[in-house]
């Protein structure tokens, strides 16, 4: 995985010009005139020619790891001066700066050879949503002919090349990689997924967008990000003449108009909310169990389209992928042409359909935010004849601020509410189940709330108590095969297990688990 997008024809760079650009002022000859063919910050993704970036972890130093890189065929290391020392051991040139992560972006781009790539670059920011507009621009793009990259928090792709992603957004060095090989593949258009902590850890630094996209805000991350003014002000960072070009911010959540307020760039608005102005409007006409259909009115554009996810919001993140797409050039009329009619977009893990042909409709879900909780519930509200369900539990070393919040969402909207366990890793599983109890009984609702701590019991148990005619959503594990307890992979796949549930209860499975 880690060398599966880098270039194959590299960029050899003097190490002077990157010690230049990272701050650390001139180097001496012979040193300056040393080649640095790529960059990384961790030992085993090295190569041969490469520059090793030495920063500081949470447990202990990179650069405790310099002779490592040297085995590994590093030319040179870049560090701070508390890693300076054991870097010089290791007898590799080494070039020492204040803050090396912060020079990471402008280093990574110096080497990858990508300030300029000759292809729109779109970016995609927000709390919920951002997967599901980065594919919806992908499929977008290939409607129009278009070669096409993307990276998002469930897959890197160029052209049809796809492995499965390791951060939402990658590190700057497998960036600014990823975007040079796209580039050598002559893409036409790319599309990056950019949370919060990607641009508060530099991950995006050397990079500009043409057109930089705003989907929500909702509860999240707080255990990252002191309140959530300071989790909205690193998303507004995107929308900053030094990132991006242009913007378009949607105005569905209240967040929105904050967006625009502190944007340096100028931005248009979407929204689907029919009482508010702005210059893109998506109006739904029919939600399905298989589909959401809608129109996207727009600057000289009008156009009718539905898609295979479920809900509102859905229909939102493609009316702001079609804004975006028009912002970064596309004419009018080739985006008509590529909107209408059905558009072929999977997501990964999102809305995952685990049903058999008969007996109740399950979804299967990656979703872990009180807001993620209710717009699904609202979409499967809109079509649901009988009792909804939902099985939740919560990931443990996460943020668990949010957690009575997710089980007072799950109360008020489902009828049966089953809560259990995720990915506890290293917390206390009882503790975890219990905040999210707190939120589900202390509203007071008619929602049947029930403890299953196995999530195979949960499932069955929901199944069960929706009935036939029911609808249980499975919020949180999407199409992950395992569970992280105590740091332990355990395998279980929450489709598979939906599936084997149903075909228990007489429904046999109408197809295979569909791939991550």
């Amino acid at each position: 995985m880690p060398h599966a997008f880098d270039p194959v024809r590299p960029h050899p760079t003097r190490l002077g010009d990157v010690a230049a650009v990272a701050g650390a002022g001139a180097l001496p000859s012979p040193l300056a005139d040393v080649l640095v063919t790529g960059v990384a910050v961790a030992t085993e993704d090295l190569r041969p020619g490469w520059l090793f970036v030495a920063v500081p972890g949470r447990r202990a130093h990179g650069a405790r790891h310099a002779d490592a890189a040297r085995a590994s065929g590093a030319v040179a290391v870049l560090t701070d001066d508390a890693g300076a020392r054991e870097a010089t051991r290791s007898g590799l040139p080494t070039v020492v700066v204040r803050d090396p992560r912060a020079a990471l972006g402008a280093v990574a781009r110096t080497v990858s050879g990508t300030a300029d790539l000759g292809f729109p670059l779109l970016g995609v920011t927000g709390t919920n949503g951002k997967t599901s507009t980065v594919s919806v621009l992908d499929a977008l793009m290939r409607r129009l002919g278009w070669t096409t990259a993307m990276t998002s928090t469930a897959e890197r792709r160029i052209a049809d090349d796809v492995v499965a992603s390791r951060l939402t957004t990658p590190e700057a060095t497998e960036l600014h990689a990823f975007l040079a090989r796209a580039r050598e593949r002559a893409v036409d258009g790319a599309a990056i997924e950019v949370s919060a902590q990607g641009l508060s850890r530099h991950r995006v630094d050397g990079v500009h967008f043409d057109v930089a996209g705003f989907t929500n805000l909702s509860h999240d991350h707080l255990d990252d990000y002191a309140d959530m003014d300071e989790y909205l002000r690193a998303k507004t960072l995107l929308f900053q003449p030094d990132r991006a070009s242009r913007g378009v911010v949607s105005l569905d959540s209240a967040a929105g108009r904050a967006v625009v307020a502190a944007s340096g760039i100028p931005v248009e608005t979407v929204t689907s909310d029919p009482g508010t102005d702005t210059d893109w409007r998506v109006s739904v006409i029919d939600q399905r169990a298989d589909g959401t259909r809608f129109r996207i009115d727009g600057p000289g554009l009008t156009v009718t389209t539905e898609v295979p996810l479920l809900g509102r919001h859905m229909a939102a993140n493609v009316g702001l992928a079609v804004a975006m797409l028009r912002a970064a050039g596309v004419p009018t009329g080739d985006l008509g042409t590529a909107a209408v009619g059905e558009l072929d977009v999977v997501v990964p893990g999102r809305m995952a359909d685990a049903s058999s042909a008969t007996g109740p409709r399950v979804f299967v879900d990656f979703a872990h935010t009180p807001d993620a909780f209710a717009k699904s519930l609202d979409a499967i509200r809109a079509f649901a004849t009988g009792r909804v369900g939902i099985v939740l539990g919560a990931d443990g070393d996460r943020d668990p601020s949010k957690r009575e919040a997710m089980g007072a969402v799950a109360a008020t909207l489902a009828d049966v509410v089953v809560v259990a366990d995720h990915h506890p890793r290293f917390e206390d599983a009882d503790g975890i189940r219990a905040a999210i109890l707190d939120g589900a009984r202390g509203i007071g609702g008619a929602a049947q709330v029930v403890e299953l701590p196995d999530p195979a019991r949960a499932i069955r148990y929901a199944l069960d108590a929706v009935g036939v005619d029911g609808v249980v959503y499975w919020a949180g594990p999407g199409l992950t095969d395992y569970r992280d307890v105590r740091g332990v992979h355990v395998p279980y796949s929450s489709f598979r297990d939906a599936q084997a549930a149903l075909a228990e209860a007489g429904h046999p499975a109408r197809e295979a688990v569909p791939a991550c």
